[in-house]
């Protein structure tokens, strides 16, 4: 689906003070009932997430709206992709709807699919005698994981990554792989998470190779391109991308014995610095069941590190940088926005719905389910300066997290 700019709210919704959004809001909640359902992302501000029926990560949450009976509407309090998902998930019958249209993932945008049939088309020019397997992360628009779907590969969360790629590189989705045929994965859109997973299976990281879209072959050499056993697409979260090894290094010297976990789309040298690395899901669930007296430095949003400080007095969490690591996007969702949708839905209006396409939900939806169906757990290699680890699919599933 094609973004559409945002229109303007009535005035209205910007002059009322805020107990009287959350009045409105309130009241629309309870005359809308079981018939609403509102997704809060974890790293949406805490005055949207009061008002959020089920709280988590994207891919969680799609599945808890697939869940609920009755539901006739769900609005996403997260980003396009996100919303995409969900209108993926639910039934066709179920309206999707995305408070704020400007609440796009700039990660999910360094991926289009011109580029991505670009990509393809010169890697199987350049490497003719290979099989190349498209491995998607959750965080990339519907198009791309159809795209995925429709040549053999999956999609992944943060936290089967791994899992995930194991069985790319066994072919993925191709039967009967030729023996000796040389495998090569091709993952998009976040480089880190991939190099970051990559490294932890025990792949060096000169055979990984950096896909630019704006450059010819990626901006690689053909020889090194087809020696390649990774092809890791040029793009990042610009939240992750803010934390830098020296960051790890100022904690470690001003509070000795504090731990530092991070996400994976840290790049690499962070997360080799690290104690421990992994999703959202597992960074909340980690501060969560910590004793008291516990000490962390968290690098990801800081709005998640702002609750997960607030819910827990009895530990120490601060954010690894003083940088503003916020997700600036999904706080263009806000109450107003919120408020704006809900009126409308009482009024009989479905305002801002996102609608994928029938065929890109069919292929989408194909690579999906080949991610749930992948069996098997990995074992954590300890990074090479033996503190950060990336966490195995084993642990996330022991701590039920889900992405």
């Amino acid at each position: 689906m094609a973004h559409v700019w945002q229109q303007p709210l009535p005035p209205i919704y910007r002059q009322l003070k805020e107990p009287e959004l959350r009045e409105r809001i309130s009241a629309a909640k309870q005359k809308l009932g079981k018939r609403l359902a509102i997704l809060g992302h974890h790293y949406q501000q805490d005055a949207v997430m009061d008002f959020a029926d089920f709280a988590g990560d994207s891919f969680e949450l799609s599945r808890k709206a697939a869940d609920q009976k009755g539901v006739e509407f769900v609005i996403f309090c997260g980003v396009h992709f996100m919303a995409e998902s969900a209108d993926i998930l639910t039934d066709p019958s179920v309206r999707v709807i995305l408070p704020e249209l400007g609440a796009g993932c700039s990660m999910a945008d360094m991926a289009s699919l011109d580029q991505t049939l670009e990509c393809w088309e010169q890697l199987a020019e350049t490497c003719p005698d290979q099989l190349i397997v498209p491995i998607t992360y959750m965080n990339s628009s519907a198009a791309i994981k159809a795209f995925v779907g429709e040549h053999g590969g999956a999609v992944c969360t943060s936290s089967n990554c791994r899992n995930v790629l194991e069985w790319a590189v066994k072919g993925g989705a191709n039967e009967n792989v030729p023996p000796g045929k040389k495998v090569k994965i091709l993952f998009f859109p976040d480089q880190h998470l991939g190099r970051n997973t990559a490294s932890a299976m025990g792949y060096p990281l000169d055979q990984m190779v950096v896909w630019d879209a704006r450059q010819e072959l990626g901006g690689n050499d053909p020889t090194r391109l087809e020696k390649a056993d990774f092809v890791l697409w040029k793009g990042h979260c610009s939240v992750h991308a803010l934390f830098r090894p020296e960051h790890v290094d100022q904690v470690r010297e001003k509070y000795p014995g504090m731990k530092v976990i991070v996400h994976p789309e840290c790049t690499w040298e962070v997360v080799q610095k690290a104690d421990l690395a992994g999703s959202t899901a597992y960074i909340v669930k980690t501060v969560q069941s910590a004793p008291p007296g516990s000490q962390w430095a968290i690098g990801t949003e800081v709005h998640l590190i702002n609750r997960l400080k607030n819910q827990h007095p009895e530990q120490k969490v601060i954010v690894l940088s003083d940088c503003q690591c916020l997700c600036t996007t999904m706080y263009r969702i806000d109450l107003p926005h919120l408020s704006w949708a809900l009126d409308n839905l009482l009024e009989g209006k479905v305002v801002n719905e996102i609608r994928v396409d029938d065929q890109t939900r069919k292929w989408a939806i194909v690579a999906l389910q080949r991610m749930l169906a992948i069996k098997g757990t990995g074992s954590p290699i300890p990074a090479k300066s033996g503190q950060g680890r990336m966490v195995s699919q084993e642990e996330a599933a022991k701590a039920g997290i889900v992405d």
